[in-house]
Parts: C-alpha cells; sequence; structure tokens
C-alpha cells in the first residue's frame, strides 16, 4: 500500500512532504534531532531528494523559518489591537511549535535569505501597527521601547506555555485568557491602550 507521503511525492510535492516530515521531527524532538537522511527515509526517496529542494540541513530550517514568519504574519494581520496581537502570538506558537521553535533561532537558519526576510519583515510590521495604535501614554516617549516591551511579555508567555514551566501557575486556565489577563495589567485601556 502507498502512504500519503509517498503519494504527495509522485504528485509532485516532496517538498510539502519534507516540510511537514521536518515539523513532526522538530516539534516531537526538536530541531536538533533534524537529518535529511532520516526526512528522506521518511518519505520514501533516495537520501540526496530533499537537497534537491533545499540544499542541506539549514536551507530546510531557513524554509521552515520563512514559511513560519509567513502564517506568523497572516495570523497577527487580523488581529484588532496590540492586546489581541498579544493573543494571536500566543495561539500562532501553541498551534506552529515547531514553526516557533526555528523562527526565533538565527542560528539554525539563513538570516539572510530573501523568503526569510520579506516573511519576517511581514510579521514585524504587524507587531509595529499594534504598538502605533496605542494611545501616546501608552507607548511612552519611545515607539520601539514599547515594541520591544510588548513583544519580549508576548514571546516570554508564549515560550514558557511550549516549555510546560506556565503549568502549575495556569491552573487549568485557557492560555488565551490567561495572557488577555496579563496583558492587562502592563497595558491597561484607561492609561496604557491595548484594548
Amino acid at each position: 500500500m502507498t502512504s500519503e507521503r509517498e503519494r504527495a511525492y509522485h504528485h509532485g510535492d516532496l517538498r510539502r512532504v519534507i516540510l511537514d516530515a521536518a515539523l513532526d521531527v522538530i516539534a516531537t524532538n526538536g530541531p536538533g534531532a533534524l537529518s535529511l537522511r532520516d526526512l528522506a527515509r521518511r518519505a520514501g526517496v533516495s537520501h540526496a531528494a530533499p537537497a534537491h529542494h533545499f540544499k542541506d540541513r539549514t536551507g530546510l530550517l531557513t524554509a521552515v523559518a520563512a514559511e513560519g514568519y509567513a502564517l506568523f504574519a497572516d495570523a497577527l494581520a487580523g488581529a484588532p489591537d496590540l492586546r489581541e496581537r498579544g493573543v494571536a502570538y500566543v495561539r500562532f506558537a501553541a498551534t506552529h511549535p515547531a514553526h516557533f521553535r526555528v523562527m526565533f533561532q538565527p542560528d539554525l537558519h539563513r538570516t539572510d535569505d530573501p523568503d526569510l526576510l520579506a516573511a519576517r519583515a511581514r510579521a514585524t510590521e504587524a507587531l509595529r501597527e499594534g504598538v502605533a495604535d496605542l494611545p501616546p501614554a501608552g507607548r511612552g516617549e519611545d515607539d520601539r521601547l514599547a515594541g520591544v516591551a510588548a513583544w519580549s511579555l508576548a514571546h516570554g508567555f508564549a515560550t514558557l506555555l511550549l516549555s510546560g514551566a506556565l503549568t502549575d501557575a495556569m491552573e487549568g486556565r485557557d492560555p488565551e485568557e490567561a495572557f488577555r489577563s496579563l496583558a492587562g495589567l502592563i497595558f491597561t485601556a484607561e492609561g496604557r491602550g491595548g484594548g
């Protein structure tokens, strides 16, 4: 019987098959466990086939990061304000943990890749728009520093959530609602914006 991955390969989508297999490995065992030879075995193709699409392991991780940033930018773009962009950030990390792990480890990918740069710029712009929507009292004197504060809050929460470090502190609360409450402590509607 032919596996779904083999069918996808024979229909010309080996690149997607390899990316999906890589995401599975990264989500389960982390990016350090990634091997093009293992991915080729999983896809039922020659060990040289993944190199045709990604050149090497770094190329594959670059593709994962670029795809992650594109998905991330899309997720952020639909959020109406800074707080909800933070919620979208946390939701993205929870639903795309493999992408998230690779995106923020620049030593894993080619940081000068044009697709990666374009996708990262879209995501950065979506975050900056959230900060720009804050009233002046919420931004303080430095928009860039306000952006770093908002990013640190969302990224820190998402990273702690993925690592399992928040399990006890959350006491069964929905992570998105917990983040909304946390963001409200820092970016209040009265003085510092956010919803």
